[in-house]
């Protein structure tokens, strides 16, 4: 029966947790841009809810996110906004909160801000995607408020793709950008801050005791994922690791868990190809019932509904 389960596992890089994170999120492009900017300017957006990158070619720029501190952003810094609510870019010194937006589309995918005459002194490729995941509320969970990575050329190269890719009318287009988005989003994800970030997967990773236990959960969340198993797996005492665990991720390994199992539910639920019994079997529950008064306690719906409504 193990081996049965473990063969209906998906693919090998499901025991790296940031990479089952990426292929959870299901990353779609909707739009890139090249922004041109020039003395006093500032763009303020409150109707955003999804996800944002801005990679800065050339000069300098401030960029205020509802929510989190703001950061100046200079030539070859990247910064990635998961959960977008709110978002004001300026320059710097910048203007007023009141002052006024000076926006031009000048070109098809090209935004010019500022006075009218004033010299570009600021460059950016800005993209906008989507998360297509079936458990929209893991993301912030998951992943930092705004991750900001400074001076990393392959982060630059990979926005420069994609925008090339946007414009171009080429054969095999949607999937070219939907790998080039995984492969950016990765890049991102790693090349940022992990001790320093907030409690959460990225400050997990970087601690390699923590690191071990997430593999341990994520390469078979079926299997023995039980306190001792997973205290073994990172080398800790059981108390080490609630203690560390928590103090890293934000949570304890059992909430943690069953985070992730319900996930991979409402991901295979929406699917609809698996029924209750072997949905149940692949995450780790003894029955479908069990499944489904866990999923009814998370979700606080029962899975059926959920599958009903989804589809």
């Amino acid at each position: 029966m193990n081996d049965q389960r473990k063969s209906e596992m998906p693919d090998p890089d499901a025991s790296d947790p940031l990479s089952a994170t990426v292929a959870l999120l299901r990353p779609e492009m909707q739009l890139s841009k090249r922004i041109e900017a020039g003395g006093d300017w500032q763009v303020r957006r409150d109707d955003l809810d999804s996800p944002l990158y801005c990679a800065v070619v050339e000069g300098v720029c401030r960029m205020e996110v509802a929510g989190a501190p703001a950061v100046t952003l200079r030539a070859g810094d990247f910064v990635l906004v998961p959960a977008l609510t709110g978002l004001r870019m300026t320059s710097l010194p910048p203007p007023g909160a009141q002052g006024t937006e000076r926006r031009l589309q000048v070109g098809p995918g090209v935004v010019r801000l500022g006075p009218e005459g004033a010299p570009v002194a600021m460059r950016a490729l800005v993209g906008h995607c989507r998360f297509r995941t079936h458990a929209p509320h893991v993301v912030p969970t998951l992943l930092p408020r705004v991750i900001h990575v400074g001076d990393q050329p392959r982060l630059t190269a990979l926005v420069r793709m994609i925008h090339d890719e946007t414009r171009a009318d080429r054969a095999g287009r949607t999937l070219a950008l939907r790998r080039l988005l995984e492969v950016l989003l990765i890049e991102a994800l790693r090349s940022g801050p992990g001790v320093g970030a907030a409690p959460g997967l990225l400050r997990g990773l970087a601690d390699p005791r923590i690191a071990a236990a997430l593999a341990r959960i994520h390469d078979d969340p079926a299997g023995d994922v039980s306190v001792a198993a997973l205290s073994r797996a990172a080398g800790l005492s059981r108390s080490g690791l609630f203690a560390r665990f928590a103090r890293e991720v934000g949570c304890t390994p059992a909430q943690y868990l069953t985070d992730w199992r319900m996930a991979l539910a409402r991901t295979l639920l929406r699917e609809g190809r698996l029924t209750n019994d072997q949905i149940a079997l692949r995450i780790g529950y003894g029955s479908a019932s069990a499944f489904g008064m866990a999923f009814q306690r998370h979700a606080g719906v029962a899975p059926r509904a959920f599958a009903s409504d989804a589809r």
